[in-house]
C-alpha cells in the first residue's frame, strides 16, 4: 500500500505528477487549517507533510500518528516546533543552499537602493517633480569603498559580502559566533563584536535565523551605535529587530535609511509607517521570490521528503538524530 502524504502549498504539476507516482497525494488550499477539524481522518493516516507557511501545532501531532516527515519549502523553520518533532522521531527537511544567491541579491538590491534613493527619486519623477538639474537634495550616498557589517555569516551572509567585497571594494566586517578564516583570508573580512561592528559599518546588514537568542537581537541600544549615516538592512526575519526602535531611529536621524525585507508583523499593517518613510525601502518579503528560485526550493523539498519515505537520508535534514 502507498504511504499518504499532504501538500499544503504551491507544487509544479510536474512535481505532484512525481509524488503521486509512488505516494497517495491530498492536496490542501494554502488557507485550510490542517489541524482543522475537517481534516482530522486524513491526519490519522498521513505519513507526510510538504508545504510552505506550515503551522504545525502539538494538536496535530496528535492526529497524526503515523507522520514521519515534515518537508518545508523554505530554509526557516522558526514556526515548527523542531523539539517536539524529535522527541516523536519525525524528521524535518527544509531547502536551504538553493535559495542563497537569490536572497543575497535582494539584500544587495536594498543596500543599492536605500544608498541611492532609487524608490524615493523614480517616485518623485512619477510625480513630475522633475523640473531641473537635480542638486544635493536629490544625492544619495556611494557604496564602493563603503564598511558593510555583516550580522550573521552564514550562507546568505557571505554570499552577500562577497558581492559587497569582491564586486564593490567594500571592506568586510562580520559578527558571528565563530571565526570564519578561509573567508577572512578571501574577501579580507575581519571579525568584530557587534557593538564594535556597528559602530563602524557604514552599512549594516542582518542575515541570522530567529531563535530565543536573536530575537529583537537589534534595538534601541543598537541603534544608538551605528553612525549617522548609516544604512540598516534585514533580509533575515523581522522579529530579530525592535521595530519600535527602528522606527524612533529613522524618525530621530539616528540613522540615514533602511532597506527591509521583513517585518514583525506580515503583512504590514496598514497603520505602520515605515512604508510611508522616504528613507524606507519596505518590499513585500521577496528574498528568495523569482520563478526559478522558488522552483528550485519546491524541488529540493519534493527530493527530502521523497528520500525520506522510501527510508534514505533526506537531502537536508535539520533534525540529524531522527534518521536512522
Amino acid at each position: 500500500m502507498k504511504k499518504r502524504l499532504v501538500v499544503q502549498g504551491r507544487l509544479s504539476d510536474a512535481q505532484l505528477a512525481e509524488l503521486r507516482d509512488l505516494f497517495e497525494v491530498d492536496v490542501l488550499p494554502k488557507t485550510t487549517a490542517l489541524d482543522g477539524p475537517e481534516n482530522r481522518a486524513l491526519l490519522a493516516e498521513v505519513h507526510g507533510i510538504i508545504g510552505s507557511g506550515l503551522a504545525i501545532t502539538p494538536q496535530l501531532l496528535d492526529a497524526a500518528p503515523k507522520l514521519k516527515v515534515i518537508s518545508t519549502i523554505s530554509v526557516g523553520y522558526d514556526n515548527i516546533p523542531v523539539d517536539e518533532l524529535t522527541k516523536r522521531g519525525i524528521m524535518l527537511c527544509n531547502t536551504p543552499d538553493v535559495l542563497t544567491e537569490t536572497t543575497a541579491d535582494t539584500g544587495f538590491t536594498l543596500i543599492m537602493a536605500t544608498a541611492r534613493r532609487v524608490v524615493e527619486l523614480a517616485e518623485w519623477v512619477k510625480a513630475g517633480e522633475w523640473q531641473a538639474s537635480i542638486g544635493p537634495t536629490q544625492f544619495g550616498s556611494d557604496v564602493q569603498g563603503k564598511t558593510l557589517g555583516m550580522v550573521g555569516f552564514g550562507r546568505i551572509g557571505q554570499a552577500v559580502a562577497r558581492r559587497g567585497a569582491l564586486g564593490f571594494g567594500m571592506p568586510v566586517l562580520y559578527s558571528n559566533a565563530s571565526p570564519k578564516p578561509a573567508l577572512e583570508r578571501k574577501l579580507g573580512a575581519k571579525r568584530r563584536e557587534l557593538n564594535q561592528l556597528l559602530a563602524e559599518a557604514d552599512f549594516v546588514c542582518v542575515t541570522v535565523p530567529l531563535t530565543a537568542e536573536t530575537e529583537h537581537l537589534i534595538g534601541a541600544q543598537e541603534f544608538a551605535k551605528m553612525k549617522s549615516t548609516g544604512i540598516f538592512i534585514n533580509i533575515a526575519r523581522g522579529k530579530v529587530v525592535d521595530e519600535h526602535a527602528l522606527i524612533h531611529a529613522l524618525e530621530s536621524g539616528a540613522i540615514q535609511a533602511a532597506g527591509l525585507d521583513v517585518f514583525e508583523q506580515e503583512p504590514l499593517p496598514p497603520s505602520s509607517p515605515l512604508p510611508k518613510m522616504s528613507n524606507v525601502v519596505a518590499l513585500p518579503h521577496i528574498g528568495s521570490a523569482t520563478h526559478e528560485t522558488r522552483d528550485a526550493m519546491a524541488q529540493r523539498a519534493v527530493d527530502n521528503i521523497r528520500l525520506a519515505l522510501q527510508g534514505e537520508r533526506p537531502i537536508s535534514l535539520v533534525n540529524e538524530e531522527t534518521y536512522q
